[in-house]
């Protein structure tokens, strides 16, 4: 069966003075995800851990987030998290930026094609 993106939510966290980028991440994601409620496998027939969850994760230092404790927000889903630069570090007075990370959730399922 083809992988089948049904959903997509984007989010926005911030870290404002630790520089920690899987704080800023982790609140990204529960910005996205705590918005909805969505009953997505269960309106196709599915158990919600057939959802295929893929993350992008936007931040000014990619290589400091540490991926498991994102996966960890999850409750459910096969969970695939790819970090990439982006977001943005908002230089500050006392030389320590203001880190913001930016996520895109997608969703999807393996359905069977349409006929």
């Amino acid at each position: 069966m083809p992988k089948t993106r049904l959903l997509t939510e984007f989010g926005q966290g911030a870290s404002l003075r630790r520089q920690d980028y899987t704080q800023a991440a982790k609140r990204a994601l529960q910005d996205a995800l705590w918005h909805n409620s969505i009953n997505l496998a269960e309106l196709f027939g599915k158990e919600k851990e057939a959802m295929l969850i893929d993350v992008e994760v936007g931040v000014q230092q990619p290589d400091q987030l540490d991926t498991e404790a994102l996966k960890a927000i999850f409750p459910y889903g096969q969970i695939s998290i790819a970090a990439r630069k982006g977001g943005l570090d908002v230089p500050r007075s006392d030389g320590k930026p203001t880190v913001i990370a930016t996520v895109a959730i997608n969703v999807s399922l393996d359905l069977e094609p349409a006929t």
